[in-house]
């Protein structure tokens, strides 16, 4: 049974438990609700605070900066991120599904081609009126950034351009065909399918980020917008997270149901996917050095979902917020925060979380 429907029956039940027309004592609700048979909402933390605290290996500026330099050396071989521009630009694109959204101008569709033919697709919302900022908006696993069309309508609405991508494979994304000269023709339809691409030369990890960093240097040069911010929810979250820590032009990031340290991933469903787990990526950068650096001298925001039918649900955020923060205090300036969306049973922006955004956003 769907886990929504699960925990809108639950609450109906225990709100009756308590009496019609009572006064319902809402933490014993939550309690009914957050031991349901088929789910465990709470990621078990086997760690104390010294400990957590000791996974995190920044001390000073300069080893902060060497994280980053390492992250951008793993993905792009190179001292520096891409300089490229897209490879192809279609100006006033039309779309059906964006025809009726409010305060647009126009959409300019971009493609970005990177290794083995993997494409990205990405939309350019400008709005009427406009603040003269920009939001990343990107999207996860399940499917185009078309189903982020409420999150798209919302931060136009609030006079924001919008830059939005899908994850590599996904959505208008497309799925190459290509020959591996040990295990012959291979249609990538999974990220696993990345674990097939790693060589000596070639970081897999390369082809989520280089169309995000390839549309930025594009607004660069054709645009002049007074700030970036990225919003991302579940993979689109955990590339947030990671792009965040990369390019410092993102000046406020907000990761939805994106990441939990790898402390907090016992249970399966947590575990992430082929990119959430490239351990000699994350045993030199752990996750919790990647909120450091996304949040050092700006902003960086984790938003879990309490009851996420997905991943990431829980308050497991508790067991790290203050160490982060008070790592960012002692190595310089920045605010890392996290919040849950408390009575969320579904894997997505809640319009609450989309309103707590928009408050730090401006």
């Amino acid at each position: 049974m769907n886990t929504k429907i699960i925990i809108s029956i639950l609450i109906v039940i225990a709100i009756l438990s308590f009496g019609i027309g009572a006064s319902t004592n809402l933490e014993s609700v939550k309690k009914f609700v957050s031991d349901p048979v088929e789910d465990t909402f709470e990621p078990l933390n086997l760690m104390n605070k010294s400990e957590i605290e000791a996974l995190i290996d920044i001390k000073t500026q300069n080893e902060l900066y060497n994280k980053r330099a390492f992250l951008i050396n793993f993905i792009w071989s190179s001292d520096t991120i891409s300089d490229k521009l897209p490879d192809s630009i279609e100006e006033n694109f039309q779309h059906p599904i964006f025809s009726e959204i409010n305060n647009l101008k126009q959409i300019n569709k971009l493609e970005i081609i990177s290794e083995y033919n993997v494409n990205s697709i990405s939309y350019h919302f400008i709005p009427e009126k406009s603040n003269n900022k920009l939001v990343i908006y990107h999207q996860g696993h399940d499917g185009d950034f078309i189903n982020g069309v409420e999150t798209i309508e919302y931060l136009l609405n609030k006079e924001y351009s919008v830059l939005a991508f899908s994850m590599p494979l996904t959505g208008k994304n497309n799925q190459p065909i290509i020959n591996h000269p040990s295990f012959g023709k291979i249609k990538l339809m999974s990220h696993d399918h990345f674990a097939l691409l790693e060589t000596t030369n070639f970081e897999p990890i390369k082809l989520f980020f280089e169309p995000i960093t390839r549309g930025l240097n594009y607004l660069d040069s054709n645009f002049d917008y007074d700030s970036y911010s990225m919003i991302g929810i579940s993979g689109g979250g955990w590339t947030t997270t990671i792009y965040s820590a990369i390019d410092e032009r993102i000046s406020k990031s907000f990761s939805v149901a994106g990441s939990y340290p790898i402390y907090l991933r016992s249970e399966p469903k947590n575990l992430g996917d082929y990119e959430q787990t490239r351990f000699d990526l994350y045993s030199k950068v752990n996750y919790l050095e990647l909120y450091v650096l996304g949040a050092s001298q700006r902003l960086h925001l984790q938003i879990f979902n309490e009851y996420d039918p997905c991943c990431f649900s829980g308050n497991g955020a508790t067991t790290f917020e203050q160490i982060v923060q008070t790592k960012i205090n002692n190595i310089g300036s920045g605010s890392f925060e996290t919040h849950v969306d408390e009575f969320q049973s579904e894997h997505k922006i809640s319009k609450n979380s989309l309103e707590l955004i928009y408050k730090k956003l401006i």
